[in-house]
């Protein structure tokens, strides 16, 4: 087993939301469900929830990377207090995909282990980074993916395994898969972090010079870094959640139907009552 490590919560909160626009506020603040506080129930944003999961792995303290403009973030957050959490905001610099986002957290968080989760989505079970840090701690991966049903793999990064449950392959926005799963969810260590680091460092300048030459913004995502990592021999794991759900908001149908989710569970649990 591991030493055990502390582990701090990462959490790219730079996309533009084009698939919704125009929105008056932030889209991971978009209001989805709701929560009981000691004033009553209160509107749930949708980043509220991946917070909350990381909170209930025992993660403490949580660093979201920002765009310009998103000021409403932690205008909202603040210092983390609503969840019992410890929040700090750093500022994306270069637009050229999560990757780049995440590596602006590097000097705060290279020492740790780091969980990974996105704003937008609302996955469970409750304990999924759980799982994930204890199936890290306990073998000799550098990174552990969370994989869970996808519904429209031309979406998401499809995940092909072995017969252990090692992933061998990471395949990105496949047009066509018979693959079932993909990834939502990680936990890494700082092997990991450093590898990620020197990753993107290499990239930059090629960037830049697409960028400049083209005009157009290429996107790395962090399933290529994965899938880099894999080439160079880091063994990277996975936990199934074969009946868990994960629902990204960030097309209006996917928001819909998030939206309805939450008014269901809200009326069960009101039955139940």
């Amino acid at each position: 087993m591991k030493n055990a490590q502390k582990i701090v919560g990462l959490i790219p909160a730079g996309g533009r939301a084009s698939r919704l626009n125009p929105l008056p506020f932030s889209k991971e603040l978009f209001p989805v469900g709701f929560h009981a506080t000691d004033k009553g129930l209160r509107p749930k944003v949708v980043s509220h929830y991946l917070l909350e999961k990381m909170r209930h792995a025992k993660i403490t303290t949580a660093y979201i990377i920002l765009r310009e403009g998103k000021w409403d973030i932690p205008s909202y957050f603040g210092d983390g207090k609503l969840l019992d959490m410890h929040l700090a905001y750093l500022m994306m610099d270069l637009p050229f995909g999560v990757p780049f986002t995440l590596d602006q957290a590097y000097p705060f968080i290279k020492d740790s282990m780091v969980a990974l989760g996105f704003p937008d989505m609302i996955f469970h079970p409750d304990d999924a980074f759980g799982e994930l840090r204890l199936r890290l701690e306990e073998s000799e991966a550098e990174v552990v993916l969370g994989l869970f049903p996808a519904h429209n793999p031309s979406k998401t990064d499809m995940v092909e395994l072995d017969e252990r449950g090692r992933v061998r392959r990471i395949h990105i926005k496949p047009h066509c898969t018979e693959l079932l799963y993909a990834w939502e969810i990680a936990v890494w260590t700082p092997v990991f972090t450093e590898f990620l680091h020197e990753y993107v460092l290499s990239l930059r300048e090629k960037y830049k010079k697409r960028r400049t030459d083209s005009g157009e913004q290429e996107e790395l995502h962090v399933g290529n870094v994965f899938q880099a990592a894999i080439k160079n021999r880091m063994r990277v794991d996975s936990v199934l959640f074969q009946d868990g759900s994960c629902l990204d908001i960030g097309t209006p149908e996917d928001l819909i139907s998030a939206i309805h989710r939450a008014t269901l569970d809200k009326a069960n649990r009101s039955v139940k009552i």
